[in-house]
This record gives structure tokens, C-alpha cells and sequence, in this order.
């Protein structure tokens, strides 16, 4: 029997589930999933951006109840603390932590403009200005972190919470066919191809029910 629980919506639409999904998947958790109905309102207002608190993800473990993506990743790096959730080096840490952050809160524009969507494909979709300015510091902080590290992941051989925390991000620009150079195709192909990446996609595929509002057409 499974020593903890994951609360998610969505594999289709749902962004912060897939974060916490990853995080519990690459510390090496033994969790089981409890998955909320897409006719639940609460997730109806995670996933059309409607709320002002999410909280699914939600992780409990032996008494602890934690739903915030970036404090189920502390969590997991306190509990797990070999999983390598956060670089070893001081510096690449702050730097994990604070790109970590970055996405944990910004980019709403992107956010609002191409939602995930997993079993869809939009290419030649318009993007906004205001969009393509988040798609360009995204491209930033991935060329400078794989500049630094040398790749695969963002800070080198292993996966930290930040390629969980981009991983949706990977899935957006596949949706709606934004533009990468090479080496940042490589880097979404490594995402895309990792195991956890494949089993996701699978489920979110056979989910039955769609969320109209989230199946963008223009």
C-alpha cells in the first residue's frame, strides 16, 4: 500500500498537476493517484485560470498535506534528499530555486494564450506579442542554464525540480508549434521522451471528457 497521495485534475489541460506529478515521480515516491472529475468546479477553476488559489496538486504524506507545486518540491528535496530534486553546488541551487520561481509565477500571458492541451496540435497558431515575450525569456533562461551545465536537463545529468516546473512548458510549444533552435529542440525532446513524460501522455490521451473552453481554434 502506497505511503502517500497525489491529488490531480486534468492530464490533459492540467499544468500543476503534471509539475507535481514529475517531482513525486522523480524523487522516487511510492504514491498512489487520486484524480479529481473534470465536472468538479474547483478544478474547472484550476484549469481555466478562474482561481486565485490552486490547490491540486496535493500531496499527503505520513500526516503532511502539501498543494503548492514549489512547497511539494521542498518537501520532496527535505524528504528525499538523494533524489537530486536541487543541484548540489550553493550557486546552481539558488539559480534552480529561482527559475523554479520564475515559472511558479509568471508568464501569465503565455499561460492564458496557449494552454496545455496535450491531445492537441495548432500549427501556424497566431501568438501574441505579449505571449512571444514570455516564449523569448523562456528560451533564455533554458540557453543560459544548458549553456552553464552542458545538458541534457537544465543543470546537467540529472533532473531537478526545474525541468519538472518547465516540463509543461515543453508541451505548449509542441502544441502549438512554436519555433526552437537546435539546442533547444534537444532539450524538449529530452523532456518529451523521458518515461514519466510518455506514461502522462498516454493517460491524458485516453481521458474521455474535454474542457471546451481550453480547445483553442484560433
Amino acid at each position: 500500500m502506497a505511503k502517500a497521495t497525489l491529488t490531480i485534475s486534468s492530464k490533459n489541460y492540467s499544468s500543476w498537476s503534471l509539475r507535481g506529478w514529475l517531482l513525486a515521480k522523480f524523487a522516487g515516491l511510492d504514491f498512489e493517484e487520486i484524480v479529481t472529475a473534470p465536472d468538479d468546479p474547483m478544478t474547472r477553476a484550476e484549469l481555466l485560470l478562474l482561481s486565485s488559489s490552486i490547490l491540486v496538486p496535493c500531496l499527503r504524506h505520513e500526516g503532511a498535506t502539501v498543494w503548492d507545486t514549489l512547497a511539494i518540491a521542498e518537501y520532496l528535496n527535505e524528504i528525499m534528499p538523494d533524489a537530486g530534486l536541487l543541484p548540489e553546488n550553493r550557486i546552481q541551487r539558488a539559480h534552480c530555486r529561482s527559475i523554479s520561481g520564475e515559472i511558479h509565477s509568471g508568464f501569465t500571458t503565455l499561460r492564458s494564450s496557449l494552454p496545455v492541451n496535450l491531445k492537441g496540435h495548432f500549427p501556424g497558431f497566431k501568438i501574441w506579442s505579449r505571449a512571444q515575450a514570455d516564449i523569448d525569456r523562456i528560451c533564455s533562461i533554458w540557453h543560459d542554464c544548458l549553456g552553464q551545465s552542458g545538458g541534457p536537463f537544465l543543470f546537467g545529468a540529472r533532473r531537478t525540480m526545474a525541468d519538472a516546473m518547465y516540463a509543461p512548458v515543453v508541451t505548449r510549444f509542441m502544441t502549438y508549434d512554436v519555433k526552437l533552435d537546435s539546442g533547444l529542440v534537444a532539450y524538449a525532446g529530452t523532456i518529451m521522451t523521458m518515461p514519466e513524460m510518455a506514461e502522462w501522455i498516454e493517460a491524458a490521451k485516453a481521458e474521455p471528457a474535454d474542457v471546451e473552453e481550453l480547445e483553442v481554434e484560433y
